[in-house]
């Protein structure tokens, strides 16, 4: 409403503010209104007021600009069939302020809505049912996600009553698979979720959904789809046979066009805007300490082709000479080396990497084609001759400025949690993806965390 109503007052300022519909004249007013109630009612019919999507973040906003865009362009097609003279300039300017509008009024819920979750309210009461390994999983990833749902009890299979022990606190058996439905309305359960393969198989799922009428719990399947995103995922039922059609990763196509276009645009424009500011680095690092300002390496980028990738410089001249006296003391897991105290960094060095600022000149190697904004982790030769074989997945695209691992934990990963959301992000990953861990990372500079 505020998004029409601001583009009504803009685009007329008091001219003669009257439609031609149909040959008669109606005031703008009234078009507007017809605009906004429209759009309101298109927002509702796509379910961007659903339970299931407030306050989920991505899937939210992209819910809300699809309605938006599906309004506009049915009320352009329905103001030309029946030829209302709809002003352009009102027209368009009423959509990217209402969109913008939308998200950023979204976004405000969610930050109070995930802020009210950490003190227990708002979420919804689940009982996870299935084999003990199943359910030990899936609350763990509940746990981890911090959001959505609290799991109020298990009911585990075999007739295991042993508690269920997260991270956080234990979970009590509140009920065996059987009577999980009795227990879901005895303690008001908002949702049960079915972890793995039940024993009784689809014929167990479909009474239970049966039992569950009328107790106002929705029943969840868990995904057993190994890092398998939702746009990936797609059901197809042939004649009652509910098939489930999973695509297989493209590494080449359209998407990878506009996603080395995104990189130019944003590398270019980003090296003519932060000049000062790299040349500001450059002098510190100089002063700091004898050396070149810039530190050059040999990395493993798409297919295993080398690249030199560039940083500043913040270690000693000696770093590489030094590294064979401090293996032992390696932190880190797997091929990666770290060390939280590293006696190698400088004083201005140390500055740079907490805030990520020494990874600036990369948008030099994103330009010319060696990076790209966002990917995986740009490993060392020496790193990729230690790989798994699975592992030379993460290869498949190119390697990014910033990534998964950099917005989940940066150097506090261990290496396996580092291959997994890598992996994920080579086989499900997006421009909106990309533009939500760009957003991601600006956030997690200003908060560094696990930056050493």
């Amino acid at each position: 409403m505020v998004a029409v109503t601001t583009a009504l007052l803009v685009r007329f300022r008091g001219e003669d503010a009257r439609a031609s519909i149909g040959g008669y004249q109606a005031d703008y007013w009234l078009v507007a209104l017809l605009i906004a109630l429209s759009w309101i009612a298109t927002l509702g019919v796509f379910h961007t007021r659903d339970s299931r999507v407030i306050g989920i973040g991505a899937t939210e906003y992209k819910q809300v600009i699809n309605a938006s865009a599906i309004a506009f362009g049915l009320l352009a097609i329905g103001f030309l069939a029946f030829q209302v003279d709809v002003a352009r300039g009102f027209f368009v300017l009423a959509l990217p302020l209402g969109i913008c509008g939308l998200v950023l009024e979204r976004w405000l819920w969610r930050r109070w809505l995930l802020r009210q979750r950490l003190f227990g309210h708002y979420l919804a009461r689940v009982i996870v049912v299935g084999n003990r390994a199943d359910v030990e999983y899936v609350v763990g990833q509940i746990e981890k996600a911090g959001a959505t749902y609290y799991v109020v009890g298990v009911a585990l299979a075999n007739g295991s009553t042993t508690a269920v022990k997260s991270e956080s606190r234990t979970i009590p058996v509140v009920s065996d698979p059987a009577h999980v439905a009795i227990a879901a309305s005895d303690l008001a359960v908002d949702t049960v979720i079915v972890a793995g393969q039940p024993a009784g198989g689809s014929e167990y799922i479909r009474t239970l959904g049966w039992q569950l009428e009328g107790t106002s719990a929705d029943l969840v399947l868990s995904n057993q789809l190994t890092d398998v995103a939702g746009p990936r995922i797609h059901f197809r039922p042939v004649e009652g046979l509910p098939l489930i059609h999973v695509e297989i990763p493209q590494f080449e196509g359209a998407k990878h066009v506009l996603k080395r276009v995104l990189d130019i645009g944003v590398s270019g424009i980003s090296l003519l805007f932060f000049w000062p500011l790299l040349l500001a680095i450059a002098i510190a690092v100089k002063l700091d300490s004898p050396g070149p300002v810039l530190f050059h390496q040999e990395r493993c980028g798409r297919n295993e082709r080398t690249f030199q990738m560039v940083k500043f410089r913040s270690m000693v001249q000696t770093a590489e000479d030094d590294l064979a006296g401090l293996l032992d003391q390696n932190e880190a897991s797997g091929a990666l080396f770290k060390i939280r105290n590293d006696p190698r960094i400088t004083r201005v060095g140390r500055v740079l990497r907490k805030y990520s600022l020494d990874e600036l000149p990369q948008l030099w190697n994103i330009l010319v084609g060696n990076m790209s904004l966002v990917g995986p982790r740009p490993p060392l030769p020496v790193e990729v001759e230690a790989y798994e074989t699975h592992v030379h997945r993460r290869l498949y695209i190119k390697p990014g400025l910033t990534g998964m691992w950099q917005v989940n934990g940066r150097s506090n990963l261990s290496w396996e949690d580092s291959v997994r959301l890598d992996l994920y992000y080579v086989e499900n990953w997006s421009l909106a993806g990309d533009l939500i861990i760009i957003w991601r990372t600006f956030k997690t500079v200003m908060r560094p965390v696990g930056a050493y």
